[in-house]
Formats: structure tokens, sequence, C-alpha cells
């Protein structure tokens, strides 16, 4: 009899660490979105600001000299990932 308390305690432990796990995986998945499209929205702001005022995008090259003005290094997560 014990022993079948154990396996039932042992299986509602792993529902219970499944569930969170699904839990934990839909708020990274929230959490990328938001970086991307904050990413997006920081791109589109940023040129719509050279194209007002010039002078900004020459002080951005300035700043950044590594990167040519107007562009932006955009690396998509899926060629990040190892492909097994």
């Amino acid at each position: 009899m014990f022993v079948w308390a154990v396996a039932v305690v042992g299986v509602l432990l792993a529902c219970a660490a499944w569930v969170r796990a699904a839990r934990v995986a839909r708020k990274l998945e929230a959490l990328n979105q938001s970086y991307w499209e904050l990413r997006y929205d920081f791109t589109r702001l940023r040129s719509q600001v050279a194209r007002l005022d010039p002078e900004t995008e020459e002080a951005l090259a300035e700043a950044s000299p590594s990167q040519p003005p107007g562009t932006v290094a955009f690396v998509s997560l899926s060629s990040m990932k190892k492909k097994t």
C-alpha cells in the first residue's frame, strides 16, 4: 500500500512540474515576442527621427563606426538554433 502512495505522489509531482514548465514556456514566448516588437519599434522610430533630423543620423554614425548608418544588425533566432 505504501508503494502505491509513493507512486501516486510521484505522478502528481510530475504533473505539477509539467504544468509549471508549460507556464514558464508561455511566459518565455511572450517575453521573446515583446523583445522583437520593441526592437522593431525602436528601429522604426529611429529611422523616422533620422528622416526628420539628418544631423541625428550623422551623430549616430560617429557614435558607432562599426555599423554603417541606416542599417540594423538583425539575426533571426531560427538561424541561431542548433540543427540536430
